[in-house]
């Protein structure tokens, strides 16, 4: 098959964590051929959707994880199958990105469909199933986030469309600066905030989950580091080897078949003792971290959902 990945730059990859590597490491190995372009690179053209890129072939070599052939332009209705991959923000040029494939679906399998990628970013789908969230209020207004604060005491804030654990602070039943940061978000941009109870078993850690076309295949456990509320690998949250849970496979026997209905493939949730906070349908990435611990090929599993889906 042919393949292409719309992704932030490939020779800035870590080539042991990153999932986007690792696919496209998987369908090398499996005969499929690969392009490679950058978000920026997407177009519309007269009727056609094009992207000008590489033809590329991966490999595992630290500071070279890929070589790339000639700068080339390409209609990608010519594809088999288009990897939307790159990270959040997800703002304006990522929606534009998601419409301009939505475009293609008559012709390629774009993974995750990208119409429901638009419509079910990182916080949002979780509303779905208040019964396995925390308390969660998602607003731009001061006082409404002030009466959640008020109600719940400690607190998670964090902009609603933000990715990595970046911007999220903890605000606990002491905290006085609830205003400022307000202020401060507001300031420069207009998205609303999301506050959540904050949910001491974080410091046991928090868990990512990875589900294959709405089945889950496993997880790996993000501990924070020391003096740190947030657990992401980003910012120093360590992986550690876990199972999963009874409560981890009622969760995922909830929102699974929803998100193999809507064509979210590949999907990353996150879990903090008993209760969902985030399904990550945009960019999920623990796939490297999983087959270490595990022994088990994810992207092959991977791979054999798409492969049956054509």
């Amino acid at each position: 098959m042919k393949i292409a990945f719309q992704m932030d730059p490939i020779m800035g990859v870590d080539i042991n964590a990153d999932s986007s590597f690792r696919i496209a490491e998987e369908a090398q190995k499996r005969g499929h051929t690969l392009f490679y372009y950058a978000p920026d690179q997407l177009a519309y053209q007269e009727g056609r959707v094009t992207a000008r890129g590489h033809d590329m072939t991966v490999q595992r070599v630290v500071g070279e994880p890929a070589k790339l052939g000639p700068l080339r332009e390409v209609d990608l209705s010519e594809f088999d199958v288009i990897w939307l991959r790159q990270d959040p923000p997800f703002d304006m040029h990522y929606i534009t990105s998601t419409h301009l494939l939505d475009r293609l679906k008559e012709d390629v399998l774009v993974v995750n469909d990208p119409f429901w990628v638009r419509n079910y970013p990182e916080k949002l789908l979780v509303l779905d199933f208040p019964q396995l969230t925390p308390p969660t209020t998602i607003a731009r207004d001061l006082a409404t986030i002030k009466a959640f604060k008020e109600k719940h005491g400690d607190v998670i804030l964090k902009p609603l469309y933000g990715n990595g654990g970046a911007g999220v602070f903890r605000l606990d039943v002491n905290d006085r600066n609830l205003s400022s940061l307000h202020e401060l978000f507001t300031g420069f941009s207009r998205e609303p905030l999301i506050v959540q109870k904050f949910l001491p078993d974080v410091s046991n850690g928090d868990k990512r989950v990875i589900l294959v076309d709405g089945a889950p295949v496993g997880a790996i456990n993000r501990v924070p580091a020391a003096g740190e509320t947030r657990s992401n690998m980003h910012v120093g949250g360590r992986p550690e080897k876990i199972g999963l849970t009874e409560r981890d496979l009622e969760i995922c026997a909830t929102i699974g078949p929803l998100l193999k209905e809507r064509g979210q493939l590949f999907v990353g949730i996150d879990v903090i003792g008993d209760y969902l906070t985030e399904i990550n349908v945009t960019s999920p990435t623990g796939i490297q971290e999983l087959e270490r611990f595990d022994g088990v090929n994810i992207a092959e599993k991977i791979w054999l959902a798409i492969e049956a889906k054509l």
